[in-house]
């Protein structure tokens, strides 16, 4: 059985007490003194470099953005070659595809979502191949997870969403009840209330990540319950698509699709794997590669707001960015104490600050969010 709440292959996570211009390196909670020897340098002609997706390249969404990191090492390091693979399930056949990959000669295989114990049982025994998994929550000498700080760009959005609704109801379109979307609800609707105390936000969970006709729904739902603001973690513009018929705001996740509802569209939180993934491959074969690392991508390299919308108003955009320009520039760190989660229990004491742990974990709604379970 998947267990969907350690699935978070977003999934979205943050680093309490850094900047988001800080280092990339996730604190290790206390890991043991894993990739002590660098894997050994590989020839760029000689090298095999797998990548196996969740979603298909077409998505204009997660799966999209991973692809354009790979055609990035592509451009980098033409003489290798490369695997990719689309739409892995989360079964046995995953097991199996990435086993392929080491047959086939893989020196790196790139998972670009969380398959867990998946495929662990392939790196556990290919000791010599260099595996990272996207929001992955393991660590070994020939394994590292990375993942991007998506609660700092996400709680910049709230803001604006906390300055264009005229409802102070907001909606937000989920896939799966997981750490990233929890995140992303509790960050946007924090942000939201720094400018409106009062404001909501409802979800509803549609339990998939690709799902045009779900999300259609569940955007149509939301906003014949009074919402007047759409924000969500798909990888399509179906819910976009209904805020530009129903005369509301929305905001995305992954990429620029403004062009499927230029009117209704606020922004969304933008992914940009290229250099990372290009510094990966060229660690690995300059036999500089270590295992045992967790890597938060900054806001600003390697995700951030994307452009404004063209209707967004120029004092909304401004009073927003003032809030990431602190971010960015300050060490600014909203997620402080005292949060209270929907039962009214005090999560976060007064003065406390969210650890990294904290938000890459996060599972929990606070008080405000509606229809999110576990």
């Amino acid at each position: 059985m998947i267990d969907f709440k350690n699935m978070n292959r977003r999934r979205f996570m943050g680093l309490a007490g850094m900047t988001a211009a800080s280092s990339l390196m996730l604190p290790q909670f206390g890991r043991p003194a894993y990739g002590a020897t660098p894997l050994a340098a590989v020839k760029e002609e000689d090298a095999v470099i797998g990548f196996g997706h969740v979603g298909p390249i077409s998505d204009e969404g997660w799966t999209w953005s991973h692809h354009q990191g790979l055609e990035a090492v592509k451009a980098a390091f033409p003489k290798a070659k490369y695997l990719e693979v689309e739409n892995i399930p989360f079964s046995a056949d995953c097991t199996r595809i990435y086993r392929q990959m080491v047959s086939d000669g893989a020196n790196m295989i790139i998972s670009t979502s969380n398959y867990g114990d998946l495929i662990y049982e392939v790196s556990d025994r290919a000791t010599d191949v260099a595996f990272m998994e996207c929001d992955g929550h393991r660590k070994a000498d020939n394994l590292s997870y990375y993942y991007i700080q998506h609660w700092f760009p996400t709680y910049v959005a709230g803001v604006a969403a906390g300055l264009l609704s005229k409802t102070g109801k907001l909606g937000y379109v989920a896939s799966f009840p997981v750490p990233a979307v929890f995140c992303g609800t509790n960050a946007f609707l924090m942000g939201a209330r720094t400018v409106n105390p009062e404001a909501t936000l409802q979800t509803v969970v549609i339990n998939s990540w690709f799902d045009p006709q779900g999300a259609k729904q569940a955007g149509t739902a939301l906003i014949d319950n009074g919402c007047d603001f759409l924000f969500g973690i798909m990888d399509e513009a179906a819910y976009l698509q209904v805020a530009q018929e129903r005369g509301v705001w929305a905001a995305m996740w992954n990429t620029d699709i403004r062009r499927y509802g230029p009117d209704a569209y606020v922004t969304s939180i933008v992914l940009d794997w290229n250099q990372y993934y290009v510094d990966q491959v060229r660690k690995r074969l300059a036999g500089e590669w270590t295992g045992g690392e967790g890597t938060l991508l900054p806001m600003g390299k390697g995700i951030d707001r994307d452009a404004w919308g063209a209707k967004v108003p120029a004092e909304v955009a401004a009073k927003a960015d003032a809030v990431r320009d602190r971010i960015l520039n300050e060490g600014f760190n909203p997620f402080v104490g005292e949060i209270k989660d929907i039962d009214g229990n005090v999560r976060v004491k007064a003065g406390e600050t969210m650890t990294p742990e904290a938000l890459y974990t996060w599972d929990w709604s606070i008080e405000g969010v509606s229809g999110l379970k576990v």
